[in-house]
């Protein structure tokens, strides 16, 4: 049990990674790093910093406009069909921001992202109006002569206000979550936990199971999205407040979506990093990934240096520290089998995505191998309030190649609220 505790603090205190953590009762050190048990024997090594502030001798400062500025009417009918077409319309209020606009690789502002909403083979391109992506109407085109009343085998409606304000550091009801993906850890969100936290910021950042320095079940059903899930959920009912900003990169992009989904009233704002197109989870049964252990744990080295380059746009003696210091892609084989097998979440398709109301975020690195600009260019279509960012110089490890354009475009974000007065009409669809 000593060693245990020597390992854990040592794991904490010098970015030891050993996987292997004993059952601890919250034990947190002086630089925010604690254990968290999520379940009996699962534990979870959190990063938690929460800054020092005094406590407030008025009310805190608020912004011209009252408890109804950056209220924004949420108004969506989407309609699924029995041959799989799904046509998405807008209904409420038409949200723009001067600062946060979808750009396209060469920097040029695009008004639109026209893509189908069904991978229907024959049918022809989605249509919609010039505007911020994902809000205006997506529908299908009919050929002539088709004019036949389809009976629809699913509509949703939507029909809420989201109140969208700025988020200062200032704030005490703010609390920011960063969640990695596959083979990473909280070290990868280094520069972004320093930056926020300097502003003010309280930050969260866990290790997911088997990675960084939280525990390694040696039991695939460990390692599946929906056991996953729960260790978030865990870690966010115990650190979430007011308003909640949650930031995840690759993998990790599917449980902020998760829990925006199950917490409307608790997601604030949702920032996506090469997450990738509005899909189910499958695992693929041709991957790599699904050869037997013993054959997957020789070809590991081959596998960290594809990861590194396929994870940065450039492979020099500055990236392969980055990869080490972020702890990136250091986990066993069964880990990473397991991972990339458990990735089985049905419910995670168009229309689970297309149900979100809460303001969205999407950042891209150009040089990414692993995930195309198509699919975050189809997510910002289908989502209601999203906005497209793409870096150029950035690939799939982004946040840590171009730190300080990540971090400017998330602080933007943060701040950011919708400009469109709340009764003004703008965007009502008759």
């Amino acid at each position: 049990m000593l060693n245990s505790i020597t390992d854990g603090l040592l794991c904490c205190l010098m970015g030891k990674t050993t996987n292997a953590v004993g059952p601890l009762d919250s034990v947190e050190s002086s630089n925010g790093y604690s254990f968290m048990e999520v379940k009996p024997g699962r534990i979870l090594r959190v990063r938690h910093s929460m800054p020092n502030r005094p406590a407030p001798e008025g009310p805190e400062e608020t912004q011209p406009g009252g408890p109804e500025r950056g209220t924004v009417h949420c108004k969506r009918k989407i309609t699924v069909y029995r041959n799989g077409q799904l046509v998405i319309e807008n209904l409420g209020d038409a949200v723009r921001s001067e600062i946060l606009h979808c750009q396209n690789s060469s920097g040029e502002p695009n008004s639109t992202v026209e893509l189908e909403l069904s991978d229907l083979a024959g049918q022809a391109p989605a249509q919609g109006p010039a505007g911020t992506p994902g809000c205006g109407t997506r529908e299908a085109a009919t050929a002539p002569g088709k004019r036949r009343k389809r009976k629809p085998k699913k509509v949703i409606n939507i029909d809420c206000k989201k109140q969208i304000t700025s988020c200062k550091g200032t704030h005490s009801d703010v609390v920011l979550f960063f969640i990695h993906g596959v083979g990473g850890s909280l070290d990868i969100w280094k520069e972004q936990l320093d930056f926020f936290t300097k502003l003010g910021y309280e930050v969260v950042a866990p290790d997911l199971a088997g990675h960084g320095c939280s525990s390694a079940p040696q039991i695939a059903a460990a390692y599946t999205f929906y056991a996953l899930a729960e260790d978030i959920r865990a870690v966010f009912k115990r650190y979430a407040k007011k308003r909640n900003i949650l930031i995840g990169h690759s993998y990790g992009v599917s449980f902020c979506t998760f829990l925006a989904h199950e917490y409307p009233d608790l997601v604030h704002k949702v920032i996506m990093i090469n997450g990738g197109g509005p899909t189910a989870l499958e695992p693929s049964l041709c991957s790599i990934f699904n050869m037997p252990t013993c054959v997957l744990h020789c070809l590991s080295p081959c596998l960290a240096w594809s990861f590194l380059k396929a994870g940065f746009a450039r492979q020099g003696a500055k990236e392969k520290q980055l990869l080490k210091e972020g702890n990136a892609f250091n986990v066993s084989s069964f880990v990473l089998r397991a991972m990339m097998s458990g990735q089985y979440w049905p419910e995670g398709d168009e229309v689970y995505h297309a149900e979100l109301a809460v303001p969205v975020l999407l950042v891209h690195g150009m040089h990414d191998k692993f995930v195309p600009v198509e699919e975050d260019q189809r997510m910002a279509e289908i989502l209601l309030i999203a906005f497209l960012k793409v870096i150029d110089e950035g690939s799939h490890m982004v946040m840590m190649e171009c730190p300080e354009t990540v971090n400017t475009l998330l602080h933007e974000f943060i701040l950011w609220e919708p400009e469109t007065p709340a009764g003004d009409g703008q965007g009502e669809k008759k």
